[in-house]
């Protein structure tokens, strides 16, 4: 498999790419995307084996488990990052290893049913918080230490709303 291969696997649907302009449609869509990722992704993955679960979905990629387990990591990230934005001016977030995070024991080994669970609960505030964002909300932002970047809370809903149409393309 050579990498362009590796590369659509690895981004199905491409990678993200800003709108021009971040309408009140738009961002209602991404956060209905945000708000139905738990039960899709339960009603995809709970009847899978453990033999399933530990498959990469792409040559040296992760397995489903691991997958479902970032998942959960990755959008918790995200909801304290939209807290920080929303109580900090320009907070420097911290960031983390998906890597190193995606080899501890409890996202190789561990059940996905308490994950999922954990998925149900977050998105449900994820959607809660950021359905009742002003337009002034959306422009607020945080600083990525990783090349410094100003990230608005409007693009940060439609990358999250784009990573889960990649996930589920997938996974689904």
């Amino acid at each position: 498999m050579n990498e362009l291969d590796l590369e659509k696997l690895k981004y199905p649907i491409g990678k993200f790419t800003a709108p021009e302009q971040y309408s009140a449609e738009y961002i209602s869509e991404k956060i209905k995307e945000i708000e139905n990722l738990p039960e899709k992704l339960t009603k995809e993955t709970i009847h899978l084996t453990d033999e399933q679960l530990d498959t990469p979905y792409r040559p040296g990629g992760w397995t489903v488990r691991q997958v479902i387990h970032h998942c959960a990591e990755s959008h918790m990230n995200c909801y304290v990052r939209l807290k920080w934005a929303l109580t900090e001016n320009n907070p420097v977030i911290k960031p983390y290893d998906e890597v190193l995070w995606s080899e501890l024991s409890d996202n190789l080994t561990m059940p996905i049913q308490p994950t999922l669970d954990l998925l149900k609960g977050l998105h449900f505030r994820l959607g809660y918080i950021m359905r009742s964002l002003s337009a002034s909300d959306l422009e607020k932002t945080f600083i990525h230490p990783s090349d410094n970047s100003e990230i608005k809370l409007k693009r940060m809903i439609g990358m999250l709303g784009m990573e889960i149409i990649t996930w589920r393309t997938l996974l689904l």
